[in-house]
């Protein structure tokens, strides 16, 4: 038994998950490699082969280099939990007009759920990935998620679901480098074709990138269901007919297949009706937002008025804004307005580089907080 103690490692194939392997066996612990197939792609319908984490070429890349370096590895198979849970909310989610983030979904309820049960099983200390963040504990006892010291590859927005038995086992080793200096590790461990890897930024189930096509081979009679709808303005004017709402999200601007002479986007979605609305972009503007689910890190409770930078997407820069607890829920109020807020992603409240927590978008109407 190593000193350090014996951690269960997820292993993709690619470049980072490797290194985060190679890295821990060398640190002195015990690794074990374990490799998660969540969807079977063959069965999607889709036009192209499979990609990303989840084909035979990703699992012989991570089992070989396990056997290398003389560590275990195993293949793990969720197909059915990942598809009950998540594929079903992604779903559900885009026919209630909302726009989801699977990701995060994956990340908090299936992935690091599925590791720990088995990390348990197999006795591990801890479990490990490659993931671009860094874990610390408060003076509060409190684990919480910073952001890597690479920003361009900080992925810490994703994991804001995390809850403190997960995060008080999870060993990030990628946050304190950057990403050419990951790259750098493959060569030197004798990995040059990892270092040139492409990365695949798509939804595994959907490695095609087109979800609206996943969506209609997913639901039976949805295009029917769901086609012959308006577009409308603010006021409630029809300016033309839409291919079924569940296929735009909030800020689109291109592929609506209708022209104004000006750029317009799409500022609400009304499953109820099947309306889109459709604006200028400054009607994506928002000064306030409720968002639920929440889950908190770095502290156990938000005080009134707490300030924060609040993310309302993966790439987004983050605005700044006051956080105020209502009923389990959190009321996000901006100091400067906010562009394209979509109901159903994640928003990540950070104290600098300090994750305080997050939640899933509900709503951004006016909101009183004496009403709720």
């Amino acid at each position: 038994m190593s000193g350090k103690g014996k951690v269960l490692v997820a292993m993709s194939g690619g470049i980072d998950s490797t290194i985060t392997a190679l890295m821990l066996h060398d640190e002195g612990y015990e690794v074990v490699g374990i490799t998660m197939k969540t969807w079977d792609y063959s069965g999607s319908g889709g036009g192209k082969k499979e990609t990303g984490c989840c084909n035979v070429d990703s699992f012989n890349d991570a089992r070989m280099a396990a056997v290398h370096h003389g560590f275990p590895h195993f293949i793990l198979d969720i197909r059915e939990e990942f598809g009950d849970f998540v594929i079903d909310n992604f779903v559900d989610e885009y026919i209630a007009g909302r726009t989801p983030n699977p990701c995060v979904l994956c990340n908090t309820h299936i992935k690091w759920r599925a590791m720990l049960k088995r990390a348990d099983a197999m006795n591990c200390d801890f479990i490990a990935t490659g993931h671009y963040a860094k874990i610390h504990q408060h003076t509060n006892e409190r684990f919480y998620i910073s952001k890597a010291v690479d920003e361009t590859k900080d992925q810490s927005y994703v994991l804001w679901g995390l809850q403190q038995d997960l995060l008080s086992r999870t060993l990030l080793p990628l946050g304190p480098y950057r990403k050419t200096e990951i790259r750098q590790m493959a060569i030197d461990y004798g990995y040059p074709e990892l270092a040139k890897k492409s990365e695949s930024y798509e939804i595994c189930f959907v490695p095609d990138n087109d979800y609206r096509g996943f969506l209609k081979r997913r639901v039976t009679g949805l295009e029917e269901k769901v086609s012959g709808g308006n577009f409308i303005n603010k006021e409630g004017q029809i300016l033309g007919q839409h291919k079924g709402y569940p296929f735009y999200t909030i800020g689109q601007r291109k592929g609506l297949d209708i022209t104004f002479g000006k750029p317009v986007y799409v500022t609400a979605i009304n499953p109820n009706n099947n309306t889109v609305v459709l604006g200028d972009e400054e009607d994506l503007a928002k000064n306030e937002m409720m968002v639920g689910k929440i889950n908190l890190l770095k502290y156990d409770t938000i005080t009134p008025g707490m300030e924060a930078v609040t993310k309302i997407r993966y790439k987004d820069q983050g605005t700044l804004s006051n956080l105020y607890p209502a009923n389990g829920q959190v009321k996000v109020q901006f100091y400067e307005n906010a562009k394209g807020i979509a109901p159903g992603q994640s928003a990540v409240f950070y104290e600098g580089d300090d994750v305080i927590g997050g939640g899933i978008i509900q709503r951004t109407d006016p909101i009183s907080l004496s009403n709720m």
